[in-house]
């Protein structure tokens, strides 16, 4: 009798869970998604940018099994084996220190992805949350979010993030707050856009009839309706910023030495230029890779979704 009452209960539980995936995901959903990823897949440029990104992130979250000399990436300095050319041994050279650029570049990927979610992390939500109530509520709240988000739209990302990490102790993590205290201008300017030409359409109105919560209106309502210019920005971003925080590391407010900054080794490498070029060329291309891939999502994510975002 208890057998048959545990195996009711966990048929119920197993229903209970079917029930919510279907709510959550009913068929429709699903096969719209189904589709949409089939279509994205479908493109080259998609998928080239998909497989770039994914090997990048791959190889960056296991960098200590992958990279050949993982020790490299820290303080470490081998002088009988510096500015060595690219060989099975050090795919990418050495450096200076004699430190294996292969292994370091991994894990230069491995800070520019923690700066783009940190960044991201920070900036796109703040930003849609502003651009959300200025855009619902109008009038003089969105006066005041917008006026305050044109005035720091004025200053040059790159500059003003100069002026902060100068101001502050040059930091990886000042590097990053310094980048996230501007991004969310973009997304402000952008939701408020989309906000504002949806909240008179029929589904705001009959909610607001139906006596739903400001917040159930702006995230439940409006905000999926907003998530594919998003979507399709923050992958573009991801690119940007990864520029940004390698322009930081290069002029040297970004990351600091001994860690492994890509724009760092690019900096150190132009001293031993054109002998020892794959210094400097091999961080570089790395960063070109990587902000390639993510540039050919989000080309992809907007042919798929058909919008326009503004850069």
């Amino acid at each position: 009798m208890s057998g048959e009452t545990a195996q009711s209960d966990t048929q119920s539980h197993e229903g209970d869970s079917l029930s919510w995936l279907e709510k959550r995901f009913p068929p429709s959903r699903r096969e719209s998604l189904a589709r949409a990823a089939r279509r994205f897949l479908s493109r080259p440029i998609s998928a080239v940018g998909l497989a770039i990104v994914g090997i990048v992130i791959f190889m960056a979250a296991f960098a200590p099994v992958v990279a050949p000399h993982p020790e490299h990436a820290g303080a470490f300095t081998d002088f009988a084996n510096s500015m060595q050319p690219p060989s099975l041994e050090h795919p990418f050279g050495t450096d200076q220190s004699g430190r294996d650029v292969f292994s370091r570049v991994l894990f230069g990927y491995r800070l520019s992805l923690i700066m783009v979610a940190v960044v991201l992390g920070i900036g796109v939500p703040s930003g849609v949350l502003f651009g959300l109530v200025a855009g619902y509520y109008g009038g003089t709240t969105e006066t005041v979010i917008m006026r305050a988000t044109d005035a720091f739209l004025a200053l040059p990302p790159l500059v003003m993030a100069l002026a902060i990490t100068s101001a502050l102790e040059p930091t990886i993590t000042n590097a990053m707050l310094a980048i996230a205290s501007l991004w969310w201008t973009w997304y402000a300017r952008l939701v408020q856009n989309l906000v504002a030409s949806e909240r008179n359409e029929e589904y705001v109105a009959a909610a607001e009839l139906a006596g739903a919560s400001t917040p159930h209106i702006l995230f439940r309502e409006i905000l999926p309706n907003c998530l594919s210019p998003i979507l399709v920005k923050v992958t573009l971003d991801a690119g940007f910023v990864i520029l940004i925080g390698a322009g930081l590391s290069f002029i040297g407010v970004g990351v600091q030495p001994p860690q492994p900054g890509l724009g760092t080794m690019v900096s150190d490498g132009t001293t031993y230029l054109p002998d020892g070029w794959w210094v400097s060329i091999f961080p570089g291309l790395a960063i070109l890779v990587v902000v390639m891939g993510f540039n050919m999502i989000g080309d992809g994510l907007r042919d798929l979704f058909d919008v326009e975002v503004q850069q």
